[in-house]
């Protein structure tokens, strides 16, 4: 009886553990909204090597975006694509260091201490980076001062010093109504409130504008690369970065962003807010 039960246990174990592998070996699935249908991994690959800009969204806490990412970055480097990476998570006055990591003139522990200067939770991007640094893969930091967007958010485009003024492009607060309700949403309770609106409004375009010139000015010097641009879903769907890049060049870029229950789900999206969807990733906010 005690055999029969030790035996009963381990078929129970072995069914488990065949379950586990299963879900492991499971990947996200893909939705082109072109056409509405569900072409393989590679098709989409062959399809991103037309552009000079992939813009893959994310939100920042969430593992299996940062997982796609790389396998993305991994599968066009497969491909002879010659790669670099545009992050939104570091300043372009960082850029002397991210060069260096990649050249492998950097510890890792002082690069940490550097990205969290940048950024927050470096283990979620660790990997990406990692790849980079052992592969040589350029990074281009993409963001400007956090202080600067915080200033503008909370006192308008017009209170920034001279100095400021003349580093920065001018933004406005002229965009379309699927950008409107974006930052209407994310301002909350607020959103009806017109000052508050266009402050935010104005932080959102600076931001996007900083980052759009910054891709094209690394591009227009190195033109034999294609930047994977990673970047919250809020940048980088087509109304985000995107749409500055289509005001100020004619490099060619594609959109994808993971599937976001109630927001960005099949169904919900278009072909005006990216090209394809991640579904069957974890799901979290938009950010």
């Amino acid at each position: 009886m005690k055999k029969k039960l030790n035996i009963l246990i381990f078929t129970l174990l072995i069914f488990t553990f065949s379950i586990f592998i299963a879900i492991g070996k499971c990947h996200a699935h893909l939705y082109r909204l072109a056409d509405k249908s569900t072409p393989t991994f590679e098709e989409m690959i062959n399809d991103l090597k037309k552009a000079q800009i992939i813009f893959i969204g994310e939100s920042h806490d969430n593992p299996a975006h940062h997982r796609a990412q790389l396998q993305i970055i991994k599968a066009l480097e497969n491909s002879g694509t010659k790669v670099a990476i545009g992050l939104e998570m570091f300043r372009s006055d960082s850029q002397k260091y991210l060069e260096q990591w990649v050249n492998g003139k950097m510890s890792l522990h002082q690069f940490m201490n550097i990205f969290n200067d940048n950024w927050s939770d470096f283990n979620q991007y660790r990997e990406i980076f990692n790849h980079s640094y052992f592969k040589k893969i350029p990074m281009i930091g993409l963001n400007l001062s956090r202080s600067i967007t915080r200033q503008v958010a909370r006192n308008g485009f017009k209170s920034l010093s001279k100095k400021q003024l003349n580093e920065l492009p001018i933004v406005t607060c002229n965009i379309d109504p699927a950008y409107e309700k974006f930052i209407k949403r994310a301002l909350g309770g607020h959103a009806n409130e017109d000052v508050k609106f266009q402050y935010f409004c104005e932080a959102q375009l600076l931001w996007d504008n900083v980052m759009a010139e910054n891709l094209i000015a690394f591009l227009d010097k190195n033109p034999d690369y294609s930047v994977v641009v990673i970047a919250g879903s809020g940048h980088a769907w087509k109304h985000g970065i995107p749409a500055r890049i289509k005001d100020r060049s004619e490099y060619a870029f594609r959109v994808i962003l993971p599937e976001v229950i109630g927001r960005s789900e099949k169904g919900l999206v278009t072909e005006a807010d990216t090209d394809y969807l991640l579904l069957g990733v974890d799901i979290a906010p938009l950010h």
